[in-house]
């Protein structure tokens, strides 16, 4: 076989590039080997709208025996794309983020009606995962070696950077679309082949959508495998099976701590990006309004079911009436109900396990003294707003990762406090602070045991040239730039001699 070509013949012809990708029967089907087929498993998955509860498809799951046809066909397709020349690479790249563009509003049509996402979290989540598929075009020419000198006559050392191989990636569901496409782009830019396994609450927009789009774009065959199955039948073995040398994860600390427990026996790498439990702390002299905007969109987004939502916020009692009294009315005017509505502000939950658990842990934290200042109700996997008072680290809704659109509101007596109660958690992967002291504030930001710290700003922040990711029950490793071209890659010495080499013996 020779490279692939710099030419349209792996392209859908473009009048038929509209009406291909609103067909649903591909969502219904397994993607392995650039073909769409049906599942082995005798398990069927149900797809499910969070708003209206409506079943949007089901899918046939993936056996192990798809799982495994899944990853050798990456392991086929991977070393002709590895020697694939730039130009090709990079027309395809070209050709993906067309196919992006023309679809933006089916992809955040999908994203709204299956993952539950605003009209403006979805198209936030589309503008995301469109950067981050541009900047991953650039790592085409980005990924380079070196040469070294040797402590040896007559010898050069070369260092090669060269790409893993096949990337197993498990893509989540609250931002499925860009959280997918953040291993997915990259690990293809740099030579990789990958076999995804999606939510599985949100198959089609963390997986099944994105292998489309990439067909669409004439990617080669094999390239983007997904398969969609129960954690509890396929999860364990799409971990340890013998051809991924790279696991992405980006999902809860649990499932992830499994993970990398899994990859770990086997000697396999992991990028890992986990919960958080986000401080967002104000100090004397913060602009209050200002911060308590800021605050709203760090809460709310997504119904604060992001990693790097705020999970405490931290006062100093000398503006805590003032933020207090400007939050409560920011949010009594946010509305929720149907994410399709360009004015919602506050979506369903993604389903009714994640409300209960949420009211177990509000209630509880309620019996433990917690204030109510803003009492939502909730209706199916609806929950309005609720803001709480008088928090303490020990209560339920602080100590866990929220997930939800609640608000945890508490006062410190001192800047020392606010840090202490800011790393008093297990996890550490977004912050914010907030003061007209730029300076003073990047001294406050090195004190907190976070990956990321936001000066002035929400701790929802993500930009695709700057590094992403966690500390302690975080994660493990940063996606994006650079660090992203570390993570998908490995590196190979190869020593020259010119010379005679000495030997002792």
């Amino acid at each position: 076989m020779g490279h692939f070509e710099n030419d349209n013949k792996n392209a859908i012809p473009e009048k038929e590039r509209m009406t291909a990708v609103k067909a649903e029967d591909f969502m219904t089907k397994q993607f392995i080997g650039g073909e769409w087929r049906t599942g082995r498993s005798n398990r069927i998955l149900e797809d499910r709208n969070p708003y209206t509860g409506e079943l949007i498809l089901t899918i046939q799951g993936a056996s192990r025996e798809d799982l495994d046809d899944a990853y050798k066909a990456a392991a086929r397709a991977q070393p002709e794309w590895e020697q694939t020349p730039m130009p090709a690479k990079q027309a395809l790249f070209d050709r993906l983020l067309q196919t992006l563009a023309e679809h933006k509003d089916m992809i955040v049509n999908w994203l709204i009606r299956e993952s539950g996402s605003t009209y403006i979290k979805a198209n936030i989540e589309f503008d995301a995962a469109y950067g981050n598929a541009k900047e991953a075009a650039t790592f085409i020419t980005r990924s380079a070696g070196n040469i070294r000198p040797s402590i040896f006559e007559g010898k050069e050392n070369f260092i090669y950077r060269k790409p893993k191989g096949v990337v197993g990636i498990i893509g989540p569901w609250n931002f499925p679309f860009h959280l997918t496409m953040r291993s997915l782009a990259p690990a293809l830019a740099l030579g990789n082949a990958a076999v995804i396994k999606p939510a599985s609450d949100t198959p089609v927009t963390s997986g099944l959508l994105l292998a489309r789009i990439f067909e669409l774009a004439g990617f080669p065959k094999g390239l983007v495998n997904v398969v969609v199955g129960r954690g509890s039948e396929i999860g364990d073995d799409f971990v340890t099976h013998p051809i991924p040398k790279l696991i992405s994860f980006t999902g809860s600390t649990e499932v992830g701590s499994r993970v990398g427990e899994l990859a770990g026996r086997h000697i396999k790498e992991v990028a890992l990006e986990l919960g958080g439990n986000n401080p967002f702390i104000v100090l004397p002299d913060a602009d209050v309004r200002q911060a308590a905007k800021a605050a709203i969109f760090g809460k709310f987004n997504h119904n604060g079911q992001v990693c790097m939502a705020i999970n405490k916020i931290i006062l100093h009692e000398s503006i805590y009436d003032a933020f207090v009294n400007e939050y409560v009315k920011l949010v009594e005017k946010l509305k929720t109900g149907d994410p399709s509505d360009p004015d919602t502000h506050i979506g369903p939950l993604i389903n009714a396990d994640q409300v209960t658990r949420i009211q177990q842990d509000l209630q509880e934290s309620i019996a433990m003294g917690a204030k109510v200042l803003v009492q939502g109700s909730v209706r199916g996997c609806l929950m309005e707003p609720v803001v709480l008072a008088d928090v303490t680290l020990d209560m339920p809704i602080v100590k866990n990762e929220i997930f939800g659109p609640v608000a945890c509101i508490m006062k410190v007596s001192s800047e020392e406090e606010a840090i202490r109660a800011a790393n008093d958690t297990i996890y550490g992967l977004s912050a914010a602070v907030f003061t007209k002291d730029l300076y003073h504030g990047m001294q406050v930001a090195k004190k907190i045991q976070s990956g990321m710290v936001h000066v002035n700003d929400s701790p929802i922040n993500d930009e695709p040239h700057v590094p992403f990711g966690g500390e302690k029950a975080s994660g493990v490793g940063r996606f994006n730039a650079e660090w992203a071209i570390d993570k998908f890659t490995t590196v190979k010495w190869i020593g020259v001699q010119s010379g005679e080499a000495a030997f002792p013996f």
